[in-house]
């Protein structure tokens, strides 16, 4: 097992494809597609590619910690209490366990991620 990952920003492979949960739909009808690469420290650390299309979400952390790098497109968040941040293609952000908050999906985005439970 190599402790080296390269994670591909245009996997060959299907995704897995999705949709918001309904209670966390806000507005358009979102699609969403994730290529998970990695897996580590038991099902505890995850990695890859996600893409989605346009709309609006809650976005709920719970006790999950959530690294994002902006591969392209443009997508606000705006935290619970909170004023509206703009990511686009080359921005990275943390979402910390507790993040509670608005995604709002402006331009079909796509992004590596980290997540950590």
């Amino acid at each position: 097992m190599s402790l080296l990952k390269t994670i591909d920003t245009n996997p060959s492979f299907p995704p897995r494809e999705s949709g918001p949960l309904p209670e966390r739909l806000i507005s358009g009808n979102p699609s969403f597609k994730t290529w998970a690469q990695d897996v580590a420290r038991g099902e505890m650390i995850h990695t890859g590619v996600w893409e989605a299309t346009s709309g609006e979400t809650r976005s709920i952390k719970g006790e999950t910690f959530e690294f994002c790098h902006i591969l392209s497109g443009v997508v606000e968040l705006t935290p619970e209490g909170g004023e509206p941040v703009v990511y686009k293609s080359g921005d990275n952000f943390v979402m910390k366990p507790g993040f509670v908050g608005v995604w709002k999906t402006i331009e079909k985005v796509r992004k590596i991620y980290v997540t950590v439970m």
